[in-house]
């Protein structure tokens, strides 16, 4: 047992002095060593160095009672001993009981501390929690957390994870057979089932294809487009899911109409179906859809055949269910199509306008890209009869002039999207008519590529008219650079109001960085110039801006407008700047260069030193103020 000798325990003068606390107190040994002796020079009470105020209780032999001796050593206490879990807790003394000494107190061990018990938070966390959390994660992600664990596995391939299956993103990632066991595990509870483009599926529907069909009989959206799958597969899928509303099978070829039966059949709630360029399929089989699914709206057909079957046409100008009709790629749509579909067959005629007396049609959006069969006569028809029209398609058909859309623009207020792409007999009255027409206010998005006779005359007062403008392509045509000067003003100006709008409403804050507000296409205008190039990247530049214009233009202009919309686009606006000048002395340099005469040398080194000044500023600017060193090269002889 560890001990502490009780030093110098009788005076002065005799062998036992008083004590002064033990060897561990340094307070009251002033100076003077406390290590155990026996010596007489200890120094007492009445020694210089006694200092009494100090904590010193003293035991003298008299204390002990009954002539007992004083033990020469104590015990250590049991909290001061290394190593030790006891406590020294002092005794209560009873009543009447003079408090004994500190060291003869009794010991008792302390209870030990309660050991907190171990949780684990996912092992007791409910089923429904952890299915939550899953939830948050990318389906490729599930998918690898299933090799954790068998319950992990078990829980990644839970039903309630795979109510949308939509492979659009990482077909090309996750392997057949984990296609396969999530929609064989999940399948009573996936709605949306989307395999576009999982090829990977081919050998798998042989021997599993009943089986996937067997457990995914709640389809509501179904999509095998660019999957690779065969006929009976399909058929399994259509007889097992009479609840589809939507079916996507485009350019799907083991497919034909008896699929076609199959959905008039069972599928009767059936509102969108796209069938684009199934080869196998015809106005035959889409015929008996329409006879039998009353909700259709949109229909998607490109590349089919059989549209001059004026029965069928009949039926659809009879039901007048359809709000999007996509017949692109149709040779046989005819302008007698045309006016069976919008007028019906043999209709009432007014006497007095000459016009076909039916009630209007419910086309919202209308695509008739390369239907060469169609001339003004057939699109004439639509004019009054498509009062909700809000998107024409009617590019690459080559006969089209300004006839064809004379009346039409007048009478649809709704329209806001128009392409006319490659329509090479289109001129700049057909832009007038409709930058006059009531649905200038709603356009966003317009299309004249290729158009070859369209110019100023036609695209300044679109630019004027049409405030929601958000996307022009404009390529190969003549439009010149006061086109862009226009759409750069207009923009600001549209930028002005909104930012006065705001300030009207308390709602001005810190300077946002901008968002691109209009689009414009401008390849292979001939007379679109660098100077119209550079008063986009002007105003795109101007400070507190929230709207800009993006721009694609010649492909010698494009990297330095790309590197300017970057710096825009960061909110590095004096950067943007910086590079529109030294682009702009540039090109300035560039054509003085190009000049001859006198002085034409020292132009051609001006325009050398602009260059490599615009390709520092290209590259993020000069480094530490000072323009990268470049070197001429070596020439070989």
């Amino acid at each position: 047992m560890a001990s502490m000798s009780c030093v110098s325990l009788a005076s002065s003068t005799s062998a036992y002095g008083h004590s002064y606390g033990n060897s561990s107190s340094s307070q009251t040994s002033v100076g003077f060593s406390t290590a155990p002796t026996s010596t007489v020079a200890s120094p007492g009470p009445d020694s210089q160095f006694f200092d009494s105020n100090a904590r010193i209780r003293v035991i003298s032999p008299e204390s002990a009672g009954n002539g007992a001796t004083m033990p020469l050593t104590v015990s250590v206490p049991a909290d001061l001993r290394h190593g030790t879990k006891e406590t020294q807790l002092p005794a209560a003394p009873e009543a009447g009981e003079v408090p004994g000494d500190y060291f003869s107190n009794s010991t008792i061990r302390a209870a030990p501390p309660r050991k907190r018990r171990n949780i684990d938070f996912w092992g007791e966390m409910p089923v429904e929690i952890k299915v939550q959390i899953f939830q948050f994660l990318e389906p490729r992600e599930i998918v690898r957390c299933s090799r954790v664990s068998k319950s992990w596995n078990k829980m990644c391939f839970d039903g309630q994870l795979w109510k949308n299956v939509d492979t659009e993103e990482y077909y090309r990632r996750i392997p057949g057979s984990s296609l396969v066991k999530i929609m064989t595990a999940a399948g009573p509870f996936v709605r949306d089932l989307n395999l576009r483009g999982c090829v990977q599926l081919w050998e798998r529907w042989n021997t599993d294809g009943q089986a996937i069909s067997d457990a995914c009989r709640n389809l509501e959206y179904f999509s095998l487009e660019g999957c690779r799958i065969d006929r009976s597969s399909v058929h399994y899928f259509l007889l097992r899911n009479t609840r589809l509303v939507h079916i996507n099978f485009s350019g799907l070829q083991a497919i034909n109409n008896s699929a076609m039966r199959l959905v008039a059949q069972g599928c009767q709630q059936l509102q969108h179906l796209n069938v684009s360029f199934c080869s196998h399929i015809d106005t035959t089989g889409i015929h008996k859809i329409v006879q039998s699914c009353p909700k259709l709206k949109e229909l998607k057909a490109s590349g089919t055949s059989g549209w001059d079957n004026k029965p069928f046409l009949s039926d659809l100008f009879k039901y007048n269910t359809l709000e999007q009709l996509v017949v692109a790629h149709n040779l046989d749509f005819t302008d007698e199509s045309c006016k069976i579909l919008f007028q019906g067959h043999d209709p009432e005629i007014d006497p007095l306008s000459g016009r076909a007396v039916v009630p209007p049609r419910k086309f919202r959006h209308l695509n008739f890209s390369r239907c060469n069969g169609l001339s003004n006569k057939g699109i004439k028809a639509l004019a009054y009869n498509v009062p909700d029209l809000a998107g024409l398609q009617v590019s690459h058909i080559y006969i089209l002039s300004d006839d064809a859309f004379q009346n039409l623009f007048e009478e649809t207020p709704f329209l806001t999207h128009v392409d006319m792409e490659e329509l090479e007999f289109v001129t700049n009255d057909t832009l007038q008519a409709l930058a006059k027409s009531p649905c200038a206010a709603r356009l966003r998005v317009l299309n004249i590529s290729y158009c070859e006779n369209l110019g100023d005359t036609g695209m300044l007062p679109i630019i004027k008219s049409c405030p929601m403008l958000s996307s022009i392509a404009m390529d190969n045509t003549r439009v010149s650079d006061l086109v862009l000067t226009e759409a750069a003003h207009q923009v600001r100006i549209r930028d002005q109001q909104n930012l006065a709008t705001r300030s009207s409403i308390g709602a001005c804050g810190p300077p946002r960085k901008p968002k691109i507000a209009l689009h414009l296409v401008v390849y292979d205008c001939q007379n679109v110039t660098w100077t119209g190039v550079r008063e986009i990247l002007s105003r795109n530049s101007e400070p507190r801006r929230s709207s800009v214009i993006s721009l694609k233009c010649f492909y010698g202009y494009q990297d330095t407008v790309n590197e300017h919309m970057k710096r825009v686009m960061q909110g590095k606006i004096e950067n943007a700047s910086r590079l529109e000048r030294k682009w702009a002395e540039y090109m300035v340099a560039n054509e003085e260069a190009g000049v001859g005469g006198a002085g034409s040398r020292r132009r051609r080194r001006r325009a050398r030193e602009a260059a490599m000044i615009h390709a520092d500023e290209e590259d993020g600017g000069p480094r530490g103020g000072r323009r990268r060193a470049r070197s001429g090269g070596c020439t070989i002889m």
